[in-house]
């Protein structure tokens, strides 16, 4: 069964000086400032569409990581996981760097990095992400 997520964004005024507020509508959980700076500078306490987008594909590479390894029989004890969005203005998104750590207990190194790559490869945030011309992975199994 297809689902839709919706989020809503109200802005006022020009890219550089404006601002506006994402508000996450589907799940209600919060409305987010956001503006220029906090996406070119320092965020000071606002969001941008970069962070937006680290969350959303931190969270998705998870599940799908989990999900590949229980289907080869692996219990996941933990599983923590960063995006670092890379956004250099005039040219975009430029890199999404993904690190992950994880206690996967009777799980090989080898198994492990296969796996990593795998969720990486079919996490549909990062089929979404494909324009981007490098992401990157890092993944460490913990003892």
């Amino acid at each position: 069964m297809a689902t839709t997520r919706t989020a809503t964004t109200h802005w006022e005024g020009n890219l550089l000086q404006g601002k506006g507020t994402v508000a996450l509508e589907s799940s209600n959980v919060g409305t987010y400032d956001v503006n220029w700076p906090a996406r070119a500078e320092q965020p000071n306490g606002v969001t941008s569409p970069e962070e937006l987008i680290a969350a959303a594909h931190s969270s998705c590479y998870s599940m799908a990581f989990s999900h590949g390894l229980a289907g080869k029989g692996h219990t996941v004890e933990a599983l923590d996981t960063r995006a670092d969005v890379t956004f250099q203005p005039g040219e975009g998104i430029t890199g999404i760097a993904l690190t992950v750590k994880a206690r996967v207990p009777g799980l090989s190194e080898e198994e492990f990095q296969a796996a990593a790559e795998d969720a990486k490869k079919n996490c549909p945030v990062s089929q979404a992400l494909a324009g981007v011309k490098n992401i990157t992975l890092a993944a460490e199994l913990l003892a």
